[in-house]
């Protein structure tokens, strides 16, 4: 493993270096595009030091310890404060910078000016989060605060509340509900923002994540080398694109260069009980993760490994028969280097092999109906940044991933759909294998002085993409009230093929700041695909206004258009396998057929959106600060799948719509903090997603498309969570999530729809979960250890996943398979 993985890292620097020159002369031809701008000669860089601390109620002071701090301005950076609350950022070039650091509940915004070979001194203040004032730190004292440029919508989760929230499988994505407009929907899957998960922007470092496939997420990092995730509603910045829904970005951790720390948890297995005996394991997921020098404050090696065998219930089956099962290794490597004062590297490698038994599993479809999934991904990257000129920061970085998957079925024997269970072998076998190169590279500028501060970004981004695959499909038998089968569905020979695409995007934007209190968002982006052979504009802009002097009160708003990526299983849908749609009689004799060819209709477009906001923040009190935002998006040209006479069709004639209204608001009562939040929503749109048929768990039946609201669509949302800093340093984080039963629609016994589609809805969702966390020092050893425990579902609340929606069932109408109430214990060990 070692050797291999050097010869990975060797063969990626190797390559790397070819394109350091082409990067270098790629910056200096945009360095070009400023000059009318005014530039000074290069001088030494600064640096900036300080603390990350907090005013209780008290009045006393107290530092926050791994506070996440973003660092903005001619350059940008990331890092966190140590145990002692301290922080430190090196080799800055001269220049205003903004730095802003977030904790459980609490934000606060510093602006610091450096000066050339010098360490500014800037501690950091925390307040309430949302909208915080600045402080300028200088040789002379300004009288006007700096303001945000951030003019998007975003809410960060950082490594605080990564640690203190409870979170049933421990994975990052299993957080993001925790933002207002984020749900996990009936199918299990996130949606950000009123987005399909297949729409939305995937990101780890700023590298894409997605299967090429499917444009779902594909990829599994173990979360305790997670430092923040970021959801960003619309992107001002035109660095981002292939998206149209929302972004979420996940940053790792930097390694340390000066200690080495382990940490160790999860070793003690959870078993399983059925009918009140022990019956094998439920559940064992063990984590390690190291980080220390190298070489001392030169090169940081960060390793986590995290095994996991997972059980998970389904209640309304029988209780030997019920469990989907998860087996899965997650292996993260990272390496942080410091070459010289103006140029560090990060080098990653990423491995997530994993088994899922029973794919799909629920109350209608048993284990043998069920598939199983096996993928098998990695991923590749190197990142360079380097400062030169006039205090320029050119970022360069090459990813490479791999992600495969197989799709088995259980049983061979025939696959039968009956009014309230599923018999036989599931329909779909696939064997998918995908690639993507993508090299990205960004050149930040030093500000510049024309009617106000400049600070210029332009960059470029290419990937290939591949897909190779093979699928099989088997008949389906529909059975009806009379228990024989109504229709058969019969499809072609199974089929093999091959799609590439090649991507290309290019982009500039300007943070332009005219005035102290203004700050302007402008920004132009091109995308090139080579499945579409289509190259589209993409202009985006917003504004940030401090309505006061002391920016307790912000107006932002923005718009932009936004383009997506056509997953290459639409590209391939020409070569699947076509289908043949039986009528059969009482005896299995043919009383008709209709035969479908799969077609693309006319040439394939990129879905695009345009998406808008507005937004006003207001620190009410000291220790109240309230936000009421409004987005609206609308989509189109998305691809959606429609049987049109002998035709099945995939298109662009779809179009989907969200419109939210958010109020948020969070308060500090001495050292508890607690967020609040309502939002009232609609997602609207075309139903018959081309993923739904011929994704990971297809449906096997496809009716006629119609429009309704979509399967995640929740108008209402209270959504209440918060930090209790109980005596004897127990940390308390309640999380209650209220919010309006998801839409589904009614059938009859051939699987057609009858009636307006999604206007039924499961009862209203209401789960309150719990994490209790204490830190002890270990006798003896003197080692630092996290005790404590999780609680889902605590109230035992009945929250259904499966409904029988079949008109034609004796049970029509009935709702199954609410999660139990479950506890979790919690031990972890740091060195």
């Amino acid at each position: 493993m070692g050797s291999s993985f050097c010869l990975l890292v060797s063969t990626a620097i190797a390559g790397f270096c070819v394109a350091r020159a082409k990067a270098l002369a790629f910056g200096l031809v945009f360095l070009s595009l400023s000059c009318c701008f005014a530039q000074d000669n290069k001088p030494a860089p600064g640096s900036i030091a300080g603390e990350v601390y907090n005013i209780g109620p008290d009045g006393q002071r107290a530092v926050v310890p791994g506070a996440h701090i973003n660092l903005n301005g001619p350059v940008e950076r990331q890092t966190e404060s140590d145990a002692t609350g301290q922080y430190r950022f090196e080799l800055l070039p001269p220049g205003r910078y903004t730095a802003e650091a977030t904790a459980t509940g609490l934000a606060g915004r510093l602006s610091v000016d450096v000066a050339a070979g010098e360490t500014a001194a800037a501690a950091i203040p925390l307040e309430l989060t949302a909208v915080t004032s600045s402080v300028t730190v200088t040789a002379t004292e300004s009288s006007v605060p700096a303001v945000s440029e951030q003019s998007t919508q975003s809410t960060t989760i950082n490594q605080s509340t990564v640690e203190a929230a409870p979170n049933t499988n421990e994975k990052v994505e299993s957080l993001l509900p925790l933002v207002p407009g984020v749900v996990r929907g009936p199918d299990g899957r996130i949606n950000m923002k009123g987005a399909r998960s297949t729409q939305g922007g995937w990101l780890v470092n700023s590298a894409n994540v997605t299967d090429p496939a499917t444009g779902a997420e594909a990829m599994n990092l173990p979360i305790d080398v997670v430092s923040s995730v970021q959801v960003i509603s619309n992107p001002y910045d035109p660095e981002y694109g292939k998206f149209t829904g929302a972004i979420s970005a996940v940053e790792t951790k930097t390694g340390s260069l000066d200690k080495y720390h382990l940490s160790v948890q999860n070793l003690i297995p959870r078993l399983r009980s059925r009918d009140g005996s022990i019956v094998g394991l439920e559940s064992l997921t063990p984590r390690i993760t190291f980080t220390g020098p190298l070489i001392k404050n030169r090169v940081a090696i960060t390793q986590s490994f995290e095994y996991r065998f997972v059980r998970t219930p389904v209640e309304s089956l029988p209780a030997m028969r019920r469990d989907m099962k998860l087996e899965s290794v997650d292996s993260f490597t990272q390496a942080d280097i410091s070459l010289t004062e103006t140029h560090s590297a990060t080098v990653s490698f990423s491995a997530f092999p994993e088994k899922m038994a029973y794919l799909g599993l629920n109350t209608f479809t048993p284990q043998e109906s069920t598939p199983d999934l096996h993928q098998r991904g990695y991923q590749a990257a190197v990142q360079d940044r380097y400062m030169f000129g006039a205090s320029g920061l050119l970022t360069s970085q090459i990813s490479f991933r791999e992600y495969d998957a197989d799709i088995l079925p259980n049983s061979t024997a025939p696959y039968r759909l009956l009014l309230d269970t599923t018999q036989g072998g599931f329909f779909d076998r696939q064997n998918r294998r995908s690639k993507r190169f993508e090299w990205q590279e960004t050149y930040q500028a030093s500000q510049r002085h024309f009617l106000g501060t400049h600070t210029l970004k332009t960059g470029f981004d290419f990937s290939h993409g591949s897909y190779d695959g093979r699928l099989a499909f088997s008949p389906v038998d529909i059975v009806g009230t009379a228990d024989y089968s109504l229709e058969r569905i019969q499809f072609g020979a199974p089929a093999r093929f091959s799609v590439d695409q090649t991507e290309f995007a290019w982009f500039a934007g300007d943070q332009w700041r005219p005035a102290e209190r203004l700050a302007i968002d402008i920004g132009l982006r091109f995308d090139r695909d080579s499945v579409t052979d289509s190259t589209h504009a993409a202009p985006r802009g917003g504004i940030t206004l401090a309505l006061t002097r002391d920016q307790r009160t912000l107006l932002k708003a923005g718009g932009g258009l936004f383009y997506d990526r056509v997953p290459l299983n639409v590209a391939a849908l020409p070569d699947f396998p076509a289908r043949t749609v039986l009528t059969l009689g009482p005896q299995g004799e043919a009383l008709g057929s209709t035969a479908y060819t799969n077609t693309i209709f006319g040439s394939l477009r990129n879905p695009r959106s345009a998406a808008w906001n507005v937004e006003f923040d207001r620190q009410v009190f000291e220790k109240l600060v309230v936000r009421v935002a409004y987005q609206r998006r609308a989509t189109h040209d998305a691809l959606v799948v429609n049987p049109i006479a002998n035709s099945l069709t995939v298109s662009n004639a779809g179009r989907d719509s969200y419109r939210e209204f958010q109020i948020t608001g969070a308060y500090q009562i001495r050292r508890h903090t607690v967020n609040a939040s309502y939002v009232r929503s609609r997602a609207f749109g075309d139903l018959n997603d081309f993923n739904q048929f011929y994704g990971n768990a297809p449906l096997a039946v496809i009716q006629p498309n119609a429009r309704g609201r979509l399967s995640f669509d929740a108008p209402n949302r209270f959504l209440i969570w918060g930090e209790i800093a109980a005596p004897m340093k127990i940390a308390i984080m309640p999380v209650l999530d209220l919010h309006t039963g998801f839409p589904y629609s009614n059938e009859n016994q051939l699987r057609e729809y009858v009636g307006p589609r999604n206007v039924d809805r499961y009862p209203r969702f209401a789960s309150l979960d719990l994490q209790v966390t204490r830190e002890i020092r270990l006798p003896r050893i003197g080692k630092k250890a996290k005790v404590g425990f999780s609680v889902f579902n605590l109230l035992n609340q009945f929250d259904p996943r499966d409904v029988q929606n079949n008109l034609d069932s004796y049970r029509f109408g009935s709702f199954f398979n609410s999660a139990p109430r479950t506890f979790r214990g919690k031990f972890v060990v740091s060195f």
